[in-house]
Formats: C-alpha cells, structure tokens, sequence
C-alpha cells in the first residue's frame, strides 16, 4: 500500500496509463479543442451564475426557508460547484493532462464525481420530502430544520467518500489492464460501483414519483390540489431532465466496464457525452424559475437594479406591473395562515 500512494506524485504515471488506453494522445493543442474549450468554459460560467442567483433567492428571503426550496437550494449548490469543477477540468484537459501527477488528476475527476453524487442524492432528498409531504401529510415546521440540515450535511459527506474512493486506493494504479478507457487511472470496477449506485438511486426515485401519483390521483381534494400538482410536475421535470442528460454518459461508463481496451472506438468520444450531460446544471435553474412565479421574482430582482427608478415609480403610482407584493415569513407558512399570494409551492396547510 505505501508502494501504491508513492506513485501519487509520479509525473509519469498519467502518462503511462493514458498510453495504454487511449488510442491517441493529445499532446498539443488545436484550434478546434480551443473554441470547444472556451465554449465550455463560458457555459459553465453561466450555470455558476445562474445556480448563485437561485442560491440569493433561497437565502435573503425567509419565504423561501421551508423544506421543498432548502432541497432545492441544496440541488443549486451542488450545480454551482459542478460548474466550478467543469471549467477545472477543461482547463485541465487535453495536452495538460499529460502533465499532472495521479493525485492532480484523482482532485479533477474526483471533484466532477462528489458534485455529480451530491445531485443524486439531493433528488432522493427531495423525493423523499415530496412523499412525506404528500403521502403521508405531514407538516413541516421550525423544528425540523435541524434534521433537514443534517440530511443535506449526510449527503454531502456520503458524495465525498463515494467520490475520493480513488484516491484513497481504489484506483488501478500498477494494474493496467484493470483501468477503464473513459477515465485510465479508475478501476472499472468503482466505474461499475458508481453507475450501478446511480442507477438504484434513480430507479427509487422514480418509482417514489409513481407511488405519490398515485396516491395524489386517489385523494380527497386537499392533497390532490392544482398547487400540489403543479410542484410534482416541477420536480418531476427536474428528474427527468437529469435522466436524459446523464443517461448517455452512464451508458458510455457500462460500456466502459465491458468492453476490453481498444476495442469499442465510441469510448475514445465519451468527452461529447460529458459535455452534453452538463447542460443538466444549466437548466435545473431556468426549471425552478420557470415553474415558481414567486422565485423567478426574486432571482429576477438582483438583475433589475440598473433601473431603480422605474421601480420606484411604479410603487409610487401603484402600477401592477411595478409593485412589489409582500413577503410573508416562514411562520405563517408553517401555520397555514392564510395570504393575499400564495406562494408556488405551498400544498393547503402543508408546507413544502
């Protein structure tokens, strides 16, 4: 084992393994990898933007501190630092790669997977909260924002250890022919690991959605309300984006798993399918924004300060269109209380 750590900062390994599995290698740039690169970058920039103003929104307004957006601030973040770790992986990529030692190389792809676990297990959070909301009509009040909290906090620290599994030894390091082709110094065996937790991960949820549709179809009217019909639209949208931008990038990885090196081409372009499982961070955003009136409004707001006076003009004249309706606190929320504007995301007397 301390054979194995030593060459953590072996400048030849990388090198060595992608020379094994890789059908070529990139050792210079070209002009086309530079305007996709800087393509990416620029995307990425945009899904940091977009998940901080959504972070803003849930943050700075206590309207928004109930279980439903503190799940979905929580998605948010995990997108954020997606993002981040995207543009280090550009960056990083190409004839770079040939330069870093294993333990450079374990940080840019083990942070690509902890953001990647994070998303999952914030929408088996959400699930879950939308079936204990749902099914079985429970309320959430002040109270149980600390065990909230440590369900965001316990799946953050399962998605780093599922993450820095590599570095912490379970890699293929000293055993070529065990290495994947898609990412050369992972065993395919935590490739498989990861994907097939994923996939029971997702499979639950899925089925978590069916049994609260049903249960929704089922019930008296208080349950199976537009507004709660509305929200399960909205949640459901989010899954099954994430399903159709992951779902080729996790194909590629069991593909990975059973073909032998060099003999499946489609591996050596499994970056285009990474790429596109990227626009699943861009969107999650515009879908929150898109389905809650209430949110779009304050995410809105920080945008809309290069015309202060138009705003204040239409306070002043009382003009709809300028006037800003009144917050209300999460203690009315958690009571139920009725109010003039009900937010999105508030099912009757169940707070989401």
């Amino acid at each position: 084992m301390g054979g194995l750590y030593s060459e953590y900062l072996n400048s030849s390994k990388v090198w060595e393994h992608y020379n094994y599995t890789k059908e070529t290698l990139d050792t210079q740039e070209t002009p086309s990898r530079q305007v996709a690169s800087a393509f990416i970058i620029i995307l990425c920039c945009a899904i940091v933007v977009e998940n901080l103003l959504v972070l803003i929104a849930v943050a700075r307004n206590s309207k928004f501190h109930s279980a439903m957006y503190l799940f979905l601030g929580n998605l948010a973040a995990s997108d954020l630092l997606a993002g981040v770790a995207f543009v280090a992986n550009t960056l990083l990529s190409g004839p770079v790669t040939l330069g870093l030692t294993p333990v450079q190389w374990f940080a840019r792809e083990g942070s690509a997977f902890i953001t990647l676990s994070a998303s999952v297990f914030s929408l088996l959070a959400i699930a879950i909260e939308r079936h204990v909301a749902i099914a079985k009509v429970k309320l959430y009040g002040s109270d149980k924002s600390c065990r909230m909290l440590l369900l965001i906090g316990a799946s953050w620290l399962i998605s780093l250890v599922l993450g820095g599994l590599p570095i912490l030894g379970w890699n293929c390091l000293g055993h070529l022919e065990a290495c994947s082709t898609v990412l050369p110094l992972y065993a395919k065996q935590y490739v498989l690991c990861v994907v097939t937790i994923f996939s029971v991960i997702l499979s639950a949820i899925v089925a978590l959605y069916v049994r609260i549709y049903c249960v929704v179809r089922s019930s008296h009217a208080d349950v199976a309300g537009p507004q709660t019909l509305a929200l399960l639209k909205t949640v459901t949208i989010v899954l099954g984006v994430f399903i159709v931008c992951w779902l080729p990038a996790f194909s590629i990885l069991l593909l990975d798993y059973a073909c032998p090196v060099h003999s499946c081409p489609v591996l050596y372009k499994a970056h285009y399918f990474f790429a596109f499982a990227t626009l699943n961070s861009l969107l999650n955003p515009v879908i929150y924004t898109w389905r809650s009136r209430d949110l779009r409004r304050e995410v809105l707001r920080p945008l809309q300060c290069w015309r202060p006076a138009a705003g204040v003009a239409g306070r002043r004249d009382g003009t709809p269109g300028h006037r800003l309706l009144p917050l209300r606190s999460s203690s009315s929320l958690e009571r139920g209380t009725h109010m003039p504007t009900s937010p999105t995301f508030l099912e009757g007397n169940t707070v989401v």
